[in-house]
């Protein structure tokens, strides 16, 4: 044999080795591979594949944590995906303690879509409804229940009165401003921010026309909504409330009283009283009517637009007063003369006693 055969064999043994251990190396590389995949699939394919089944309005508190944001979205969206979503955020170093507010986390959203719309601070806006709020307290317990703060704040800011002059109103008639409308705003909004929403509603609601029109009855539109809140509890006919506001345009330019039932209930804080009598009229408040000159000196409810228009276009006439028909149709008999009145009164009286209230 040729010492280039004996070289060739000898050769053989080392090559086959260096090809297993390359072989070997590529093969261990792949296994990593795969594994590193699958851990990749556990770790994110729940958070690409996973989504919500319902549109659900998440609210992230102020300095909240990790597990507040986790137990409010498995309150609406299971734990499974609420896991997801914490998930991501770890992986993310997500602050949600920055991340104030309310966010809408729609049907379909993954938990990597949610935890992003979080994170970005993408905030949806809460719908606040002002309606049939009689007196300042009662619209902060209405507020409170759509926004992220308390009553006493909403309260606290209705007695700025150098914001409030913004809007030629006092921490008197501070109710004035909040016109029955729904407004949007963000969860997470201040009771200043919420105040200044609604003030432009305000303004834009009193135009130059409705100024003019509140100046030539000798009002401001303070006062206006003043009388249109009386008006409004008074009588919830729609088709009778110009007519009483005129009675008492007619009562304000002769001087008299007003002598409202509705401002009795409010100075005594009971609206559930179904008949005036005359130790309720003996209550000392600047709302009592029927012992001050003019008006109170604020709004005894919340009014619509269309109530403050009431005041504004109402049709002339010469009744100066009023009182419920005794068919309990929610209609009044009007008079222009006190003798007239007293027989009207006396027929809704009776019609009282009859039915025992």
């Amino acid at each position: 044999m040729s010492d280039k055969k004996k070289k060739s064999r000898a050769a053989s043994p080392k090559g086959g080795g260096a090809f297993s251990a390359k072989k070997f190396w590529i093969t261990v590389l792949v296994s990593l591979l795969l594994v590193g995949g699958i851990i990749l699939l556990y770790i994110f394919l729940p958070v690409v594949a996973d989504k919500s089944e319902e549109n659900a309005l998440i609210k992230v508190p102020a300095n909240a944590t990790t597990e507040n944001v986790r137990d409010s979205i498995a309150k609406y969206l299971g734990e499974k995906y609420a896991d997801n979503v914490v998930r991501v955020s770890r992986l993310r170093g997500t602050d949600f303690s920055k991340r104030h507010g309310a966010y809408l986390l729609e049907q379909g959203l993954t938990p990597l879509q949610a935890e992003k719309k979080i994170r970005q601070g993408a905030q949806c806006p809460v719908k606040v409804v002002i309606n049939n709020a009689r007196g300042v307290d009662l619209l902060g317990k209405k507020v409170e229940k759509y926004l992220d703060f308390d009553s006493d704040s909403l309260k606290k800011q209705l007695k700025d009165a150098d914001f409030l002059q913004e809007y030629g109103l006092t921490p008197d008639n501070a109710l004035a401003l909040f016109i029955d409308d729904t407004y949007e705003v963000y969860w997470n909004a201040s009771p200043k921010t919420l105040s200044e929403k609604i003030g432009k509603n305000y303004k834009r609601i009193w135009n130059e026309q409705r100024i003019r029109k509140a100046k030539e009855l000798g009002l401001s539109p303070a006062e206006v909504i003043i009388l249109a809140s009386i008006v409004d509890e008074e009588t919830n006919k729609k088709d009778e409330k110009p007519k009483v506001a005129r009675l008492y345009l007619n009562r304000l330019k002769k001087g008299m009283k007003l002598q409202a039932d509705p401002t009795v209930k409010f100075a005594l804080g009971d609206f559930s009283l179904r008949r005036i009598r005359n130790e309720h009229l003996q209550v000392e408040s600047p709302y009592n009517t029927y012992k001050i000159n003019g008006l109170p000196p604020g709004p005894i409810r919340t009014v619509t637009t269309g109530d403050i228009d009431a005041v504004l276009d109402a049709p002339a006439h010469e009744y100066l007063y009023m009182c419920a028909k005794d068919d309990f149709s929610g209609y009044h008999n009007f008079a222009k003369d006190y003798s007239t009145h007293l027989q009207n009164a006396r027929k809704y009286q009776q019609a009282l006693n009859r039915r025992g209230i």
